[in-house]
């Protein structure tokens, strides 16, 4: 082997193991290199749209309440318009009309004005001059009548009353109950009305009984006035000067035959 081939034969060699490293870089170029399909990360436009995310779902939230709110505000009206399911009218005015029924059964003389006024021209008024001594005595007679009447007719109302007192309480109950449970505003004043219905009745049975007293006090003040009078009358007939005392024969003893 000649010195020149030899030396061809090393250049050979010098170039297969050099162009691997040439080759190289060529192979392991990105495709970015050659413009396809190129990625390009921007970390303020990343934030701008996170943040435009994080605003819709705030609003989207704030949708969500407002309907829930709404909602609410619409359950809330219902309620206020529920009416109240119990009623105590029917009670109450049964034991108004039982008081009045009570009133309207006065004996002799009624809660009537008319009635009162004839009852004080004649029964009540002053004794007649020229009635007899039997119509004085019927006349304080039915007088005493009508103030037996008077206290009985008292009595009679007071009775009644106490008898609504129970009626009352159970009526005062189921009222409260319904205030307390009450759903809304149109049922807590419903019950309040009725509270105050009731508390009325209660007004009302206590005028009929003051009414009926007073008339009890006052038929037995008339009476006792109309016997001053009557009094008087009959101790003017007792004292009116008349044919006086006369003198006569008087027999103790009959004489025997």
């Amino acid at each position: 082997m000649t010195t020149k081939g030899f030396h061809m034969r090393q250049f050979a060699a010098a170039l297969l193991l050099a162009s691997p490293l040439a080759v190289a870089p060529v192979l392991t170029t990105p495709a970015q290199a050659f413009g396809f399909g190129r990625i390009v990360y921007d970390p303020t436009n990343y934030a701008q749209n996170v943040l435009q995310a994080a605003r819709a779902l705030e609003q989207i939230n704030n949708q969500i309440t407002s309907l829930q709110n709404q909602a609410q505000m619409l359950i809330n009206q219902a309620r206020n318009l529920t009416s109240l399911p119990y009623s105590s009218l029917q009670q109450l005015q049964q034991s108004v009309a039982r008081t009045q029924q009570l009133l309207g059964e006065a004996q002799k003389i009624a809660f009537d004005v008319q009635q009162i006024d004839r009852a004080f021209e004649t029964t009540y008024g002053g004794a007649s001059m020229t009635a007899s001594d039997r119509a004085l005595i019927d006349g304080a007679k039915e007088r005493w009548q009508t103030t037996v009447g008077g206290l009985q007719d008292a009595m009679r109302v007071q009775a009644g009353v106490v008898g609504n007192i129970d009626s009352n309480r159970a009526q005062m109950e189921a009222l409260v109950g319904a205030s307390q449970s009450a759903t809304g505003a149109l049922q807590a004043t419903q019950a309040g009305n009725q509270l105050l219905a009731l508390q009325t009745q209660q007004i009302s049975d206590l005028t009929a009984v003051v009414a009926a007293q007073g008339r009890a006090q006052n038929l037995e003040a008339a009476q006792r006035a109309a016997a001053q009078e009557q009094a008087r009358e009959q101790r003017r007939r007792f004292l009116e000067p008349g044919t006086g005392y006369r003198p006569g024969n008087a027999q103790m003893f009959p004489s025997g035959g």
